[in-house]
């Protein structure tokens, strides 16, 4: 199996909700048209066609850059998709004039984004739909 890693893919909707219904148990189908067309960046994994991993970076328009929606397909996980595409974020946001790099997690994902070198930070959340 060989992964290819894209940088601004644009994957159709179609591919992105096969990944989300996988990677997140997903059901409802969305779509990602707007969300891709605001983005700094966003980066792709593939196996052959089909879209295994993916990670969106956005922004403020300024010197802040946020990665959002980090997941991999469960049957390719633990094999350093996630890993790849995070670096490969950090990379093109830096290159694409962010200065800081934002990203919020559940806590088992503390050691991927410590490795990659995001340091602790307090944040806070509010939900604003049920």
């Amino acid at each position: 199996m060989t992964i290819e890693f894209r940088i601004d893919p644009y994957p159709d909707n179609n591919a992105l909700n096969a990944l989300w219904a996988t990677a997140w148990n997903e059901v409802a189908v969305r779509d990602f048209s707007s969300v891709l067309s605001r983005s700094l960046a966003h980066m792709g994994a593939f196996d052959g066609a089909r879209l295994v991993g993916f990670v969106n970076v956005a922004s403020d328009g300024g010197i802040h850059a946020f990665i959002l929606d980090t997941c991999v397909a469960p049957e390719f996980r633990r094999q350093g998709i996630a890993t790849r595409l995070v670096e490969m974020a950090t990379n093109v946001a830096r290159e694409r004039g962010a200065e800081w790099l934002h990203v919020d997690f559940e806590p088992h994902l503390t050691d991927l984004y410590r490795r990659l070198g995001f340091a602790a930070t307090e944040a806070g959340l509010i939900r604003l739909r049920d």
